[in-house]
Order: structure tokens, then C-alpha cells, then sequence
């Protein structure tokens, strides 16, 4: 009989932007639902972001973006996950995200965006009912 294993997530903070509490917050969070969370620190790379997610076997990206830099961010982590044959790796994230920007970025392939004033409650929820956990053996 197959058992359901943690979501795995890796919580990232790409670019210049130095401000993570929310990143922690959010990472704490999925981790108190009971998933497995990556969290890669500060001034990522999105080459070093899909990295970590492919070693790391991840489920899930979550992006925090602060600096502005959303669309370039975001877009060049989804060129990434294709190129590398990871596109069922599903990309979220949250931040300063302008909500004329959202249906861009949802056209790119982002899953879910969540701008300020979401609960915690709100991203483990959606990332509960929108990422599936694999399937142990």
C-alpha cells in the first residue's frame, strides 16, 4: 500500500532584495503543515534556485520577490525548469507583486501568486490542494 511522502518545497529569495522575513515566515509555515522545506538564504540565483530544487527532489518552488524584479525573476526560473526537463516542478511565489502583472506571469506558467495581506493559512492551503505529494513505494 503506497503512503503519501511530505510535499518538498524549496523556499528561495532570489536576486538583490535582502529582506527574507516573510520568506521565513512563509517557509516555518509549510513546515509546521508537515512539509519538508528548503530554504536557500538570500541573493539566489534562479540557476541556483533550479538547482537546489532538482537536487533537493522538490515538489514545489517558492519564490519571495521584493526589489521589483518579479517578471524578469520568475520568467528566467520557468525558462530554467524547462530547459532542465523540471517543468512538474509547480512555481509559486509572493511579494510586491503589481496585480496587473499576475495574468503574465500566470501565462509563463506561474501557479499561484500571493501579494501582501496573504495569510500563512491561505499559501499552505493552496500549496496543500495545488501540489501533489509523491507517493512512496
Amino acid at each position: 500500500m503506497a503512503t503519501s511522502a511530505p510535499i518538498r518545497v524549496v523556499v528561495a529569495k532570489p536576486g538583490l532584495d535582502g529582506h527574507d522575513r516573510g520568506a521565513k515566515v512563509v517557509a516555518r509555515a509549510l513546515r509546521d503543515a508537515g512539509m519538508e522545506v528548503i530554504y536557500t538564504g538570500l541573493h539566489q540565483t534562479p540557476e541556483q534556485i533550479v538547482d537546489a530544487a532538482i537536487q533537493e527532489d522538490a515538489d514545489c518552488i517558492g519564490l519571495s520577490v521584493l526589489s521589483g524584479a518579479h517578471m524578469t525573476l520568475f520568467t528566467r526560473v520557468m525558462e530554467l525548469l524547462q530547459e532542465r526537463d523540471a517543468t512538474d516542478i509547480v512555481l509559486f511565489g509572493g511579494g510586491i507583486i503589481p496585480e496587473d502583472d499576475i495574468p503574465e506571469l500566470e501565462k509563463i506558467g506561474v501557479s499561484g501568486i500571493f501579494t501582501p495581506g496573504a495569510t500563512t493559512g491561505e499559501i499552505v492551503n493552496w500549496v496543500t490542494s495545488h501540489v501533489a505529494a509523491p507517493a512512496d513505494a
